[in-house]
């Protein structure tokens, strides 16, 4: 059941960097040198630190710049990406592109710019944004489509006190707005579900509408454009839905986009925490599922070691 008692805006509408920086528990990079190698160069949970982790190339994957940009400068995460093997680094600011265009690399998925709130609390499930929420995902889309990149994020929004089936209804509406010029520019939107549950900054979002996997699926299908998809993130599917192996079956045509993380907690992919990521991997590789994994969870410990160790789970 959806923890639905308090569907309103957060007062703190600050951006997912803000918010990472006030999250409790992050631990600092132990070292970060020539070569990116850490500590001894060795981790007794994810191996050696230096060389690739992806390796296979079944699993595109991609690093979510916003979980570390505490440690790591941009340079530096580039020089990350590269070495670990993974082909993007994501949800980072447009001004970046022509550094990773340079490194060779690819954005993922471009973020939206709804600041002074976070990108996830307005959306397209209200109506009174739409104006606000449509030109900020057209300069996205812009921006992406001037790079090559070829996906964009976005939201349902935060119920505000909207029923469910005025909201689902609302985002039809305004995605088929945005969607044609979408179409036109070569990029597909990717809707993210999000958990309510989980009140900790930047590890759930009560209040969020589209907090169910089968609402965003709906809203999808509603819009019937192959330009609109569904940011399936595993570990938010896992808290409201569970199921993630049949769900990606069930509905592999309208996936667009992963992101990963630990669950409880969203940090490392370890023994820590309860969600299988090997055959999840697996179950995407056997759906045809082509595009990137990113690893979207936020360090505890050495933020390095932690994502070799995920980017080497991953790599089926």
């Amino acid at each position: 059941m959806s923890d639905r008692g308090d569907d309103r805006v957060p007062t703190d509408r600050t951006s997912r960097r803000r918010l990472l920086r006030e999250a409790s528990g992050a631990l600092a990079l132990g070292s970060l040198v020539t070569g990116l190698t850490v500590g001894s160069g060795t981790s007794a949970e994810a191996g050696p630190v230096a060389g690739q982790a992806s390796r296979n190339g079944r699993i595109k994957q991609s690093i979510v710049y916003w979980c570390f940009e505490k440690y790591w400068d941009f340079p530096q995460a580039i020089e990350v990406a590269k070495q670990l093997g993974c082909g993007s680094i994501e949800l980072v600011d447009p001004k970046y592109f022509p550094l990773l265009k340079k490194a060779g690399l690819e954005c993922a998925i471009g973020q939206i710019d709804m600041n002074p709130a976070p990108p996830f609390a307005k959306g397209f499930n209200n109506p009174k944004y739409h104006d606000q929420v449509i030109k900020a995902t057209k300069t996205a889309i812009d921006a992406c489509a001037d790079f090559g990149f070829q996906k964009v994020i976005c939201f349902t929004g935060f119920a505000e006190g909207i029923p469910n089936d005025v909201g689902a209804r609302n985002c039809v509406e305004g995605f088929k707005k945005i969607v044609p010029y979408a179409e036109k520019k070569g990029i597909t939107l990717c809707l993210e579900m999000l958990n309510s549950r989980d009140s900790t900054a930047m590890k759930g979002h009560p209040g969020y509408q589209g907090d169910h996997t089968d609402y965003c699926v709906d809203i999808i299908k509603r819009v019937g454009s192959p330009n609109l998809k569904l940011l399936f993130d595993i570990y938010h599917v896992q808290i409201m839905d569970g199921d993630i192996i049949r769900r990606i079956h069930q509905i592999k045509d309208v996936i667009g986009h992963v992101h990963t993380a630990g669950n409880p907690g969203r940090g490392e992919l370890d023994d820590k925490q309860e969600i299988a990521y090997k055959p999840i991997m697996e179950a995407l590789v056997e759906v045809g599922y082509t595009g990137y994994v990113g690893q979207e969870f936020i360090p505890t410990r050495d933020p390095l070691v932690g994502l070799r160790q995920a980017v080497t789970l991953c790599d089926v």
